[in-house]
């Protein structure tokens, strides 16, 4: 109640008792709020405010606390410091927050979500502000490059190259992290530079991953030996870039060879005197003999192994000797497969060939010999000729030259000998051959001479044939 002086009324001074809007007015008092500034990153991670405290001069018959923008548009209204310090501010995005303590009387209006402080209207006061910065959490961005792969172990370096990053990066600091395949950390080259003059042909054979790292201050567990996945801090990681690292395989060059057999004889067949003339490389190792399709016909461990092989036995055509170095991803090595097949780390050498000729016996012809008178007009033919001895070859044929070898005639069979007529021939030597041949045989040609013959045959011994005048 306040005393009010009216006025001077005859002389008397009169005090009257009134009411006016001051009459009950509060001087209200929002207090003065300490701690912060806070600095979060939005990274996914829950982002709560602690140690904020609240002076104690404050005044209102109610209170709050209030969040806003740095407008002062209205983001939140926690009613206790408790329910303050459960706000994650990590939901709200990148920006700025400010957090205020409102102390007001009832009526107060414009006190809720959406509206702005300085529409507030009413007896009420306003705290001091605190910031909370809400910054945008590192980006490491996308890597682009590779895979890369190399073959370690041959001495000759290994760089990768190329390698850029699409993405916008953020982040106060940065780093490139060589990892494992599990994820341990080999290596970390601070720039791209650095990164490019690793030399990965001394890491020995396996995969490493190329990452990009940006990061705040304060992150823990970034240092070789330890494993990218138990890095702790404020940081993101991009994708990886695949290395692969093979063994250096090398199976030298063979040399031998090349040799020929004739098969189907009953002699055993056997190569000797294969060398490699180079230092191999390789965790194993193999002697492979395929067919000239490169069909896998035997896997002999060992130079002795290959030497142990009996190619009498296979048959006519052409084998070949390889030698081959490899890891242990190799597949396709197996009997039957396809040496173009195989797939996996390996080396093979050149190959050694091995021709598997037939065995072709004419035998032993029998009769004779022949005297002829000629040019009597009576005909003159050989006959009771006979071949002994057992014959081998896909092809027969007798043959008839004159003593100095030349082809007079090709008569198939002995019934087309015994229907030559040597009456006609003229005085001379006549000679009658049994040959056996395979194909692809050259030179079995009237006027020929069979010294010249080419290819897989036999001749047998000749019978004569005396041509008297």
């Amino acid at each position: 109640m306040k005393k009010v002086l009216l006025g001077l009324i005859a002389s008397t001074f009169l005090f009257v008792s009134c009411e006016d809007d001051d009459t009950n007015l509060v001087a209200t008092n929002g207090g003065t709020l300490s701690g912060g500034p806070f600095t979060f990153y939005v990274d996914g991670t829950s982002d709560y405010v602690s140690g904020i405290s609240l002076s104690s001069d404050v005044e209102g018959a109610n209170s709050t606390y209030v969040i806003t923008d740095d407008a002062g548009t209205i983001l939140g209204l926690p009613t206790t410091l408790t329910d303050l310090q459960g706000v994650d501010f990590d939901g709200a995005g990148v920006g700025v927050c400010l957090i205020w303590h409102l102390a007001y009387e009832n009526g107060l209006s414009g006190l809720e979500a959406g509206n702005s402080t300085a529409d507030l209207s009413g007896n009420f006061d306003l705290s001091n502000s605190l910031t909370v910065n809400r910054l945008g959490g590192p980006d490491a961005g996308t890597l682009v490059g590779g895979p890369f792969t190399f073959t370690v172990g041959d001495g000759m370096e290994d760089m990768v190259s190329g390698i850029t990053n699409s993405g916008t990066v953020n982040g106060t600091n940065f780093s490139y992290v060589i990892t494992d395949e599990s994820g341990n950390i080999l290596g970390l080259p601070g720039t791209l530079s650095d990164l490019e003059g690793v030399n990965f042909d001394g890491a020995g054979v396996g995969v490493c991953l190329i990452w990009y790292v940006r990061y705040e201050d304060g992150l823990s567990g970034l240092e070789a030996g330890q494993n990218a996945n138990d890095l702790s801090g404020i940081f993101d990681l991009s994708n990886s870039l695949t290395v692969n690292r093979e063994a250096y395989t090398n199976a030298g060059m063979l040399e031998g060879g090349p040799f020929t057999f004739t098969v189907g004889d009953g002699v055993a067949d056997m190569v000797s005197g294969i060398t490699n003339s180079e230092t191999t490389a390789g965790t194993n190792a193999s002697y492979i003999i395929t067919d000239e399709a490169g069909t896998i016909l035997g896997l002999p461990g060992t130079i002795t192994d290959v030497e142990g092989v009996d190619f009498d036995g296979a048959g006519a055509g052409v084998c070949l000797i390889w030698y081959i170095r490899y890891e242990d991803d190799l597949m396709g090595l197996a009997m039957g497969e396809s040496a173009s097949n195989l797939s996996g780390t390996f080396d093979l050498s050149n190959s050694i060939t091995v021709n598997r000729e037939a065995y072709t016996s004419a035998g032993m012809l029998e009769g004779g010999p022949f005297n002829f008178t000629v040019g009597d007009g009576i005909a003159d033919y050989v006959s009771g000729i006979t071949v002994s001895g057992t014959t081998s070859g896909t092809n027969s044929s007798y043959i008839i030259t004159d003593a100095n070898g030349t082809i007079l005639g090709l008569p198939g069979t002995i019934a087309d000998v015994e229907g030559v007529n040597f009456d006609g021939a003229g005085v001379g030597v006549c000679l009658i051959w049994y040959i056996r041949y395979e194909n692809g045989l050259m030179g079995l040609a009237m006027g020929e001479s069979t010294s010249n013959l080419s290819g897989n045959f036999d001749l047998s011994n000749s019978i004569t044939v005396n041509r008297n005048n």
